[in-house]
């Protein structure tokens, strides 16, 4: 989908131009994918724009570079402090947030730890990732002929930009043989995740989804489903997922926060269930949409643009937060 420029962007405690947030050629992570990332949403509800989960994903940003020996500089309070002022000076509402870090340019070769470590935050306003349809309708996937990375040569905890590359032929050739997205396998042949989200099927009234063991990165979209399920009633275990169990399965569908919770009404052209969405996903479904849309959160999942607080600017250990270049 095509983004729309905004005003700014942060980069390293300051506010720049959004043209001007660039990076060398000879940077390090052009070269070795040495960059992580979060996508998170927020959303119009009835209080107010609302940050979903944002100190949650700005706490897993911390842990995906600390897998790779690399710590932030910023907080995670700056990191979120940050982003509500990011929201306010670009004046959105409903979009989406991209947090991320990448070696900059200094040395080059495989060894990036020399290399400075830059850190954005940009935002956006971005529709359905699976298209508009998708989240009422559902959508058709297939099961890729590539495997998950396996969880001793890339770890799936981190949410890396090179482990991405495996994400991306999984992507491609779902959506070259017509379909929406595609389901990967870990090296066993058990489910493991589709190609940017977790992976959830409803069998004799529970609901079921794969073990972090499977080289999967756990979302907190999928987190956010178990706890809605326990809340509703339903049962939901973490389990593995051989391939057949998709074709059998009474239901499936797909969270992350780009597609939410996205339905799925086939896979390699056999239906699920009865072919269309089920009613445990329309009733989990409901219950997401309720919170978001209301602003009625028992959990403390929602951050309010409007709640300005102590250091709300986003101040730094740079001091540079509020400044524009």
């Amino acid at each position: 989908m095509p983004i729309t420029p905004t005003r700014s962007i942060w980069k390293n405690g300051a506010f720049v131009p959004f043209e001007k947030a660039t990076i060398h050629v000879l940077s390090h992570v052009v070269h070795y994918g040495t960059s992580w990332f979060e996508g998170i949403r927020s959303y119009s509800t009835d209080r107010g724009t609302a940050v979903f989960r944002l100190t949650e994903h700005m706490q897993r940003l911390h842990n995906s570079l600390r897998i790779y020996r690399t710590p932030l500089p910023y907080s995670v309070e700056d990191l979120c402090a940050a982003t509500l002022e990011l929201l306010r000076r670009n004046n959105l509402s409903t979009c989406y947030v991209r947090p991320f870090a990448l070696r900059g340019f200094r040395d080059m070769g495989v060894y990036g730890l020399n290399c400075p470590l830059d850190v954005y935050i940009a935002a956006w306003e971005w529709g359905a990732y699976l298209g508009d349809e998708a989240v009422d309708n559902g959508v058709e996937v297939c099961v890729s002929s590539w495997d998950r990375i396996t969880p001793n040569s890339m770890p799936s905890l981190s949410k890396a930009g090179g482990n991405y590359m495996n994400s991306q032929l999984v992507k491609m050739e779902a959506v070259e043989n017509g379909y929406a997205e595609g389901i990967v396998l870990d090296s066993y042949g058990n489910v493991a995740e589709g190609s940017g989200e977790n992976i959830f099927l409803v069998a004799n009234g529970t609901l079921i989804t794969p073990p972090a063991a499977t080289s999967l990165l756990p979302g907190i979209t999928r987190d956010t489903v178990m706890t809605l399920a326990a809340e509703l009633g339903i049962p939901v275990r973490e389990a593995n997922i051989p391939r057949a169990m998709l074709y059998t399965a009474d239901e499936l569908f797909m969270t992350g926060t780009a597609v939410e919770i996205t339905p799925v009404i086939g896979v390699d052209r056999i239906p699920v269930g009865k072919g269309k969405v089920g009613p445990l996903t329309k009733e989990i479904q409901k219950r997401f949409s309720t919170i978001l849309t209301t602003g009625n959160d028992p959990y403390g999942w929602l951050t309010f643009v409007s709640d300005k607080g102590p250091g709300h600017h986003g101040g730094t250990k740079k001091r540079r937060t509020t400044k524009d270049n």
